[in-house]
């Protein structure tokens, strides 16, 4: 097999759909869309179809490790190999009122943004990055938030927001943490925020669409050899080009 393939995790709506549609119209990547839910994933697959871009399918839940081995073993049968992972799978309960103040958030939401944001990504990689060593090469792709970055933190003018936020900043620890493990091979993990987007977690108000927020997860997917590591990056809209945010 030729070509790239590409898993992008919760990739039936929203900014997921949105990467797996534009990596999926490159002739050299083959796409596997993901869902929790199956009927989510066959519409979305159908959807593409109907745009004559084809992708494959198969329902993954990123919090389960039984759903997690189940995808491997299927995506190893299936293809032998995985080249890119895009993990985009993510929740934010910030609209919960109590959400307004680390005084009030509620430890069981907290936990379950981390279960979802953190250690489903680091679940993720575990499962994908030894197909990815047995031909040295992959590109991993972490979905963060701005509102993540410590060095800009206690003066932005976003929510507090302490269950998305803290799970940001894990899941960029994380990514630099990874990058480290990964000097020496050409398997390159890199961070972004996609900014504010008009997506079930956006809402209809937000000022870019989905596609225009794929286009950073798009460019880290398809780094060429000795491209960025461990690096946090904002939309490319935002500077017109790829530029490193301070973790």
């Amino acid at each position: 097999m030729t070509q790239k393939v590409a898993v992008i995790t919760g990739s039936h709506k929203g900014l997921g759909y949105a990467i797996a549609r534009k990596l999926a119209q490159k002739e050299d990547i083959q796409v596997v869309l993901t869902s929790r839910q199956e009927q989510d994933g066959l519409a979305a697959q159908q959807r593409l179809s109907s745009e004559n871009i084809q992708v494959d399918f198969h329902p993954l839940d990123v919090t389960s490790d039984a759903s997690v081995q189940q995808f491997t073993t299927w995506l190893q049968q299936a293809y032998g190999r995985v080249d890119i992972l895009v993990n985009n799978a993510g929740v934010n309960p910030t609209m919960q009122p109590e959400e307004s103040s680390l005084l009030t958030v509620q430890m069981e939401t907290m936990l379950a943004t981390f279960a979802t944001n953190v250690l489903a990504v680091a679940r993720m990689t575990q499962a994908l990055v030894p197909l990815m060593k047995a031909q040295n090469y992959g590109r991993i792709v972490n979905v963060s938030t701005e509102m993540a970055s410590l060095a800009s933190m206690s003066s932005d003018y976003y929510p507090l927001a302490p269950s998305y936020r803290l799970s940001k900043v894990g899941l960029n620890g994380l990514t630099a943490l990874l990058a480290k493990e990964f000097q020496g091979t050409n398997i390159l993990i890199n961070a972004y925020s996609p900014g504010w987007m008009q997506t079930d977690m956006g809402g209809s108000n937000a000022p870019f669409t989905a596609d225009e927020g794929a286009e950073t997860a798009v460019y880290l997917a398809t780094l060429p050899e000795g491209g960025a590591q461990g690096k946090f990056f904002a939309e490319m809209r935002k500077f017109g080009g790829a530029i490193a945010l301070p973790w």
